[in-house]
């Protein structure tokens, strides 16, 4: 079993490997996928060294959970890392409406729960459905103004600050898991978190990445000061940094597109996949523990280790930054 980098949660004892298993694909989200394919997945990082596996109740509405510890329940536990999240309660599916955007395996619909009764119920409903004892590192899942929208945010936030977030601190104190955090596609949310909370990792998909970097300008040099760390969800924002369309999700805008084809254009010129320097840039930052990519299959699981090892000249990245497509202060990994 060849070895990755392992990094520290915050200031947790909780180490995770740079290149970790996201697992929303494995509830067959957009795509279907079995479970024998999503546990083959999970069965494939293991085997290549990938400790650190990140789930959720919301990813197959309970299926991805379900594959996790199916596959994993034998590993002893503390060789390997399991973080999943809280903020969604899984209710019996009443109707037979289908959901276009994401295909549900087992009949449950989720239900939205920051309080702190619904943050302990995520949690024990977790661990049976991962038929595991205990739980490393859990977030609370998708809170924020993209998410609810404006109006809604604020209650949803006070709900967490007043009940969730003391169940989280609960927890934590006991033993129960070892980090808490907050999973989110939006970095404002979690500007805000970091006012009023002590947080030891934030999952942050898709905006920090070879195509955005806002955070540069806030969140990572706070998170810095506060010792959180960054756990990168989505590294290849959506699929459109692996030569797919689509970015947050939906096929991208003519803008995003521009910019992906003009970053295309650098990694072509110094013959580096897009996809690799995708995986590699955001681990360069000393605030980021991992990326978490989702892999659709084992294939593409062995691509990603490819790519996240495949050699990438200084030259691009000073390249992309005399181009205007990277931040002028944003790290870069070593050549």
């Amino acid at each position: 079993m060849p070895d990755f980098e392992k990094r520290r949660i915050g200031r947790t004892s909780v180490e995770v490997t740079a290149l970790g298993l996201g697992c929303a694909t494995l509830g067959g989200s957009r795509i279907a996928v079995s479970r024998q394919e999503a546990e083959a997945i999970v069965g494939a990082a293991w085997a290549a060294g990938v400790s650190y596996i990140d789930t959720a109740p919301f990813y197959g509405v309970g299926q991805a959970e379900r594959c996790v510890g199916d596959a994993m329940r034998w590993v002893p536990r503390d060789e390997w890392v399991l973080s999943t999240k809280v903020g969604r309660l899984l209710r019996p599916r009443r109707t037979a409406a289908e959901d276009k955007e994401r295909r549900y395996p087992v009949p449950f619909e989720p239900v939205y729960d920051y309080s702190y009764d619904g943050v302990i119920r995520s949690f024990e409903d977790s661990l049976q459905r991962l038929g595991l004892a205990r739980i490393d590192i859990l977030y609370v899942h998708d809170i924020g103004a993209m998410q609810h929208g404006e109006k809604a945010h604020p209650r949803l936030m006070r709900s967490l600050r007043e009940g969730g977030y003391r169940a989280l601190e609960e927890l934590r104190a006991g033993g129960t898991v070892r980090a808490i955090g907050i999973g989110v596609n939006e970095r404002e949310v979690l500007l805000e978190a970091l006012e009023w909370g002590d947080w030891d990792a934030f999952l942050l998909a898709g905006r920090y990445t070879l195509l955005e970097q806002a955070p540069l300008e806030d969140l990572l040099p706070k998170c810095e000061k506060a010792g959180t760390s960054i756990v990168v969800g989505g590294p290849l924002n959506s699929g459109i940094l692996a030569g797919r369309d689509t970015w947050n999700y939906k096929t991208a805008p003519p803008e995003i597109a521009a910019r992906v084809k003009a970053i295309r254009a650098v990694c072509d010129s110094h013959r580096v996949p897009l996809a690799a320097a995708a995986l590699q840039f955001p681990l360069a930052h000393p605030a980021v523990a991992a990326v978490i990519p989702g892999p659709r299959n084992v294939e593409e699981f062995h691509a990603n280790v490819r790519l996240l090892r495949h050699p990438i000249p200084a030259g691009l990245w000073s390249d992309l930054r005399a181009a205007g497509l990277l931040h002028p202060h944003a790290p870069t990994p070593a050549g």
